[in-house]
């Protein structure tokens, strides 16, 4: 059974729970009319707001999405270290860069989650995704999504899209089959 039918009476079971336990929390009560309320706000409150949502793609690995940050998290620490090394350097040695990192990801969250990742670590910002076209007329064909990013120091072109892809994007890809 798939996980879409088997909550289509709650299709965010996380957000349901966040929204019932911050009920509670805010009301500082268990009584059992507080509880009935939260339980029915919880589940009342995403089904009526479903049709404004966008339909995003599942975590299907939510292990390899943990994993995935941790990962993040050191790139991040490291990248801090070696901006810091370049920027107390000779700023003349910097070679500021934009690269364009062709994209295999075809949905909207799994791009801004790379696009953000980048932007997080240090030295580098994504600059914009092109073309960004979310739904196709029929028979046409999805054009190349880009990734353009700005390097603080671009040694290595090719290298640097390897590294992006691999690195970040290959877990995504999985993370969220797609």
């Amino acid at each position: 059974m798939r996980l879409e039918a088997r909550f289509a009476w709650l299709p965010t079971p996380f957000r349901s729970l966040m929204l019932f336990c911050v009920w509670l929390l805010l009301n500082n009560s268990l009584s059992a009319g507080h509880i009935i309320l939260g339980l029915l706000l919880a589940i009342v409150i995403p089904l009526a707001t479903q049709p404004f949502r966008t339909k995003q793609p599942l975590i299907l690995k939510p292990g390899l999405a943990i994993r995935h940050l941790f990962l993040v998290l050191y790139d991040i620490i490291t990248a801090n270290v070696q901006v810091a090394l370049l920027i107390l350097g000779p700023t003349k040695r910097l070679k500021p860069g934009f690269v364009k990192v062709p994209l295999d990801l075809s949905h909207s969250m799994p791009i801004t989650i790379l696009a953000s990742t980048v932007s997080l670590t240090p030295g580098t910002v994504s600059a914009e995704v092109y073309p960004w076209r979310e739904s196709l007329p029929d028979g046409d064909k999805p054009e190349k999504r880009y990734l353009l990013i700005h390097v603080l120091n671009l040694e290595d072109e090719k290298a640097l899209i390897q590294t992006i892809k691999q690195r970040y994007e290959a877990p995504l890809k999985e993370i969220f089959e797609c």
